[in-house]
């Protein structure tokens, strides 16, 4: 129990005269003296209770006071039963002390408060419950999700013990979500990365207007540097004040909490791998009936969850696409990240991992996910990340079907492009900043793209693959210059007249005059396309 538990309807009818901020100690029992210095006796985390015989003049309370303090114990009940109200100067020296000050009123006996609390408290019972949770860990992990849920409303009915388990983007993945508000999960969330990216021992105690907590890092293991990924435990109470005990059972959750989240992940691979094949078809330019067939089976996989028909999500839905990239960041922290921002309990996020970046491919289900709302959604990240650290994502607009996967990942890339160039730690740009050539690239359905591109690129790469000419090469400094001969010889580091031959043999190969504008427009969008 918590000592505020002393302040609740149905317990003694006791008066807080001190260190109200301190009232989420852990009470692990009681003891009743009246010694001037009972500091030997005292193990950590009692209830003192006091008829105050030892005061004799009023430098004793401070004396009293810090001996119970150094002692151990949670909080002082001064009985007014014997010597009356009780004295301000033991009062003060409570608030000196950050020791919360009860007045048991006469008419209430010790044994009565004794009573209540033995009721209350049981570190017997947490030893019982940390060999169960201990025991337990094997079972969840080859449970399905409840697993962490069914533990946490264990503990919170046998020990009145809250706890969650939260994402680095503050989603609460177990626990009772409508004890943590959105604000305090927030941050708390910013207090653990933080401490994380200081390398801060846990456990971290963080005291927040509804009270003290304390948090656990639950690494999936040692060997994998990506805290920005991982979950953490949050407990209510300080957990450096608990009986050796209660600390063990915390110790056990965590690891319990790190279990599940192995499990979680062992059980994504088969959906990483669909998202690598769906990232590796987009980029050799795969014939959308292939990309549909491979979105087909990660659809029906979410269908396990969701129910709606998996077919007609993947040829007929829409899509959207995001780029991210990592700036300072161990290679898989941004695809783990976003596997679990944007995953969610039925994970529908195909997200494949590039190094230090992501792409996601995420059915549209209830409309587009605004710029805006992702940049709120991983806002909490920032705490984690050091003085180099930055994520930078660009969001497509949507795709309907397959077909228009390519261009929605190049509408993706563009505006990440223009989330890198602005100041911040994480930023987000979404399609409607995007005001060029690529919002119209990324409308044109693949084959006509395909067709375009081979019309004026094809020629021109089988002769540099025969010749070693390095003419597309020179095409695209050509078109980088303005068509500038002196600038563009320059940057190529060739002669003038080499440059005129190689541009001449463009232009027989393709038909095309590169000192016109229409045919150097032309030019320009294959390349990007391509």
């Amino acid at each position: 129990m918590r000592v505020r538990d002393l302040l609740a309807p149905g317990a003694p009818r006791l008066r807080l005269l001190a260190a109200e901020e301190e009232l989420d100690r852990q009470v692990s029992g009681v003891m009743t003296t009246d010694l001037q210095d009972p500091g030997r006796y005292l193990h950590g985390g009692e209830l003192v209770l006091t008829g105050m015989l030892w005061r004799t003049v009023p430098a004793d309370s401070e004396r009293f006071v810090r001996t119970l303090a150094a002692g151990g114990a949670v909080a002082l009940a001064a009985g007014e039963a014997e010597v009356g109200p009780v004295p301000e100067d033991l009062v003060e020296a409570c608030r000196r002390h950050r020791m919360p000050l009860l007045a048991v009123p006469d008419d209430i006996a010790f044994g009565t408060v004794t009573e209540f609390i033995g009721r209350q408290v049981s570190a017997d019972r947490a030893a019982d419950l940390a060999a169960l949770v201990d025991r337990h860990r094997l079972l969840v992990s080859a449970a399905g999700g409840g697993g962490l849920d069914a533990v946490l409303d264990l503990l919170g009915g046998d020990l009145d013990l809250d706890c969650w388990v939260l994402t680095p983007t503050a989603a609460v993945i177990a626990g009772p979500a409508d004890r943590l508000s959105a604000q305090d999960r927030d941050q708390l969330v910013r207090a653990h990365l933080a401490a994380q990216r200081q390398r801060r021992r846990p456990p971290h105690r963080v005291r927040l207007a509804a009270g003290s907590y304390s948090l656990l890092p639950a690494p999936v293991s040692a060997e994998r540097e990506a805290p920005l990924a991982d979950w953490v435990l949050a407990v209510a109470g300080d957990v450096t004040e608990w009986t050796a005990k209660r600390q063990q059972l915390a110790e056990n959750l965590a690891r319990l909490v790190a279990a599940e989240r192995h499990r979680r992940d062992e059980g994504r691979r088969l959906r990483r791998r669909l998202a690598d094949e769906v990232l590796a078809l987009l980029r050799r330019d795969a014939d959308p009936a292939e990309i549909s067939r491979t979105l087909y089976a990660s659809s029906a996989m979410a269908a396990r969850y969701e129910g709606p028909e998996p077919k007609s999500q993947a040829e007929e839905g829409s899509w959207l696409v995001l780029s991210a990239e990592g700036t300072g960041l161990p290679e898989g922290t941004v695809r783990a990240v976003l596997e679990e921002a944007l995953g969610g309990a039925n994970d529908r996020a195909l997200v494949a991992g590039t190094g230090t970046g992501a792409v996601v491919v995420l059915p549209v289900l209830e409309g587009p996910v605004p710029a805006d709302a992702l940049r709120e959604l991983l806002a909490p990240l920032e705490a984690g990340l050091g003085s180099e650290g930055r994520i930078t994502l660009g969001v497509s607009a949507p795709a309907s079907g397959a077909g228009g996967l390519r261009g929605a990942l190049e509408e993706a890339r563009h505006a990440r492009r223009i989330a890198a160039s602005r100041v911040g730690r994480v930023c987000v740009a979404g399609p409607e900043e995007l005001a060029s050539h690529v919002l119209l690239l990324a409308a044109v359905p693949d084959e006509v793209r395909r067709a375009f591109r081979s019309r004026l690129l094809d020629k021109v790469i089988a002769y540099d693959i025969e010749h070693q000419a390095d003419l597309v090469r020179t095409l695209e400094a050509f078109l980088r210059s303005d068509g500038s001969w002196t600038r563009c010889a320059a940057q190529l580091h060739v002669h003038v007249n080499t440059l005129r031959y190689r541009i001449g043999r463009i232009e027989e190969l393709t038909g095309r005059d590169l000192s016109r504008l229409e045919d150097r427009v032309d030019f320009y969008l294959a390349l990007e396309l391509a």
